[in-house]
């Protein structure tokens, strides 16, 4: 047991932020700092966004909504959610989300174990502003390379 683990706290947009897909995101924990029990983060993110249709092969994916509405897509089912919602998404099922409507979201996401937290460190940049990022192209073949690092499967775009 892993015995130097302290307690600690962040407010709303507290924590490392980084620019990543387009979303202003937030580490508020990682396996450092929880002995490798789960990473969590806050994204805040744009209207319109949808994000890759893609697996996880080391941990399962917990979405909870504060602000706005998604439509997630697991394994082809998709599931309406809007702030107050739950959305489990376990390791080798295919996910992903789209923000619906015209405001963006803000969402919690917990992984366990930690890793995707390094994932989203690593393919993002560090956040120049607290402000969500100036839209630029998505570097595809980057982000495909850095995702099969983390043992995430990068399967094509969100299916309607």
């Amino acid at each position: 047991m892993q015995t130097d683990i302290r307690p600690y706290a962040l407010a709303r947009e507290e924590g490392s932020a980084i620019w990543f897909l387009g979303a202003l995101t937030f580490v508020k924990a990682t396996g450092e700092s929880t002995g490798g029990a789960f990473g969590l983060i806050e994204q805040l993110i744009p209207a319109g966004f949808a994000s890759p249709y893609h697996v996880h092969h080391s941990e399962d994916e917990a979405f909870y909504v504060l602000e706005g509405r998604l439509i997630f897509v697991c394994d082809g089912q998709k599931v309406n959610a809007g702030p107050g919602s739950y959305v489990f998404g376990p390791r080798e099922i295919p996910h992903g989300f789209r923000i619906e409507g015209t405001s963006p979201a803000r969402i919690l996401i917990l992984n366990g174990p930690s890793g995707f937290e390094q994932f989203v460190v690593e393919a993002g940049e560090p956040a120049r502003e607290l402000t969500l990022p100036p839209p630029t192209p998505l570097d595809m073949k980057r982000l495909i390379e850095v995702a099969a690092k983390y043992k995430i499967d990068i399967l094509g775009p969100l299916p309607e």
